[in-house]
């Protein structure tokens, strides 16, 4: 079995960056690195699959460092690929261990999951899922015993094409029920001239995925921000829109009642019954 063709430079299943930052913020990364941990090989893929976004989210890694740098704040960033599992997905989702993504069967995924090899499939969940999303949950926790109420930003990037379409949006906001940031976000980059994406290319209406997890059940203020990866493909653009995020954020973060805690729940959640 070959060794991971981007090894990560520690066992830890997540990054955590400047843990002792402002509590007014935090930024995570779900799909940061195209790792794999020892042992995984390559998951049965050709070493040249590992550069494609079936593995991570060029360049938001990137991003998500310099955004937590221009806003003082901590960021989580996840270690190994969401090949290995998706960070970014409930442990009860179907997707959570993909095993075709965009064209790509992956071999060495095929029979994990919750019916076939449990013991594996739960063995990444306690190994690689759990622990990123308790370090997620600390670093909130500790931001609210501070008193403050802090906002949380999840970043991600897309591809420039989806099969034959051209994708029109530079960035995306994906959020559920909770508008707070994203009427003065889409205000602000429409301003600059951008074309951006309202729950686009994406929805951000995902039962039990990590902003529903940490910020919609919180009743915390929150973002996904998607950003077109060819934009920030190298360290040049991902400074520039860490930059441009930190000071529309900053801004936005400032508005009346935005740092209040607020459970607007989720388009998820059931539907209340009809009387009759």
């Amino acid at each position: 079995m070959h060794e991971p063709p981007h090894p990560a430079a520690a066992l830890s299943p997540f990054e955590l960056v400047n843990p002792e930052g402002s509590p007014d913020f935090l930024v995570v990364c779900d799909h940061a690195s195209n790792a794999l941990p020892p042992g995984y090989g390559t998951l049965g893929l050709a070493e040249a699959e590992f550069e494609r976004h079936i593995a991570w989210d060029i360049g938001a890694a990137g991003v998500a460092r310099g955004l937590a740098a221009a806003l003082g704040c901590p960021a989580v960033l996840a270690r190994y690929s969401r090949l290995l599992i998706d960070l970014n997905r409930g442990e009860d989702d179907p997707t959570i261990v993909m095993k075709l993504s965009d064209g790509a069967i992956i071999p060495g995924n095929r029979d994990v999951d919750a019916f076939r090899d449990a013991e594996e499939f739960h063995r990444r969940i306690s190994q690689f899922h759990a622990p990123y999303h308790a370090a997620i949950a600390a670093a909130i926790a500790r931001a609210r015993a501070s008193g403050a109420v802090p906002v949380i930003v999840s970043v991600h990037s897309f591809t420039p094409r989806w099969r034959r379409f051209a994708r029109p949006w530079e960035t995306g906001l994906l959020w559920d029920r909770d508008d707070r940031l994203v009427g003065p976000l889409m205000e602000a980059l429409g301003a600059e001239g951008f074309t951006v994406g309202d729950n686009e290319p994406y929805t951000g209406r995902l039962k039990n995925d990590c902003m529903y997890r940490h910020a919609t059940m919180q009743g915390l203020p929150h973002i996904l921000i998607e950003i077109r990866q060819d934009l920030i493909g190298t360290e040049e653009g991902q400074r520039e829109w860490a930059a441009r995020y930190a000071r529309h954020l900053t801004q936005a973060a400032s508005r009346p009642g935005l740092r209040d805690v607020h459970f607007f729940g989720s388009h998820t959640d059931p539907a209340p019954p009809i009387s009759a």
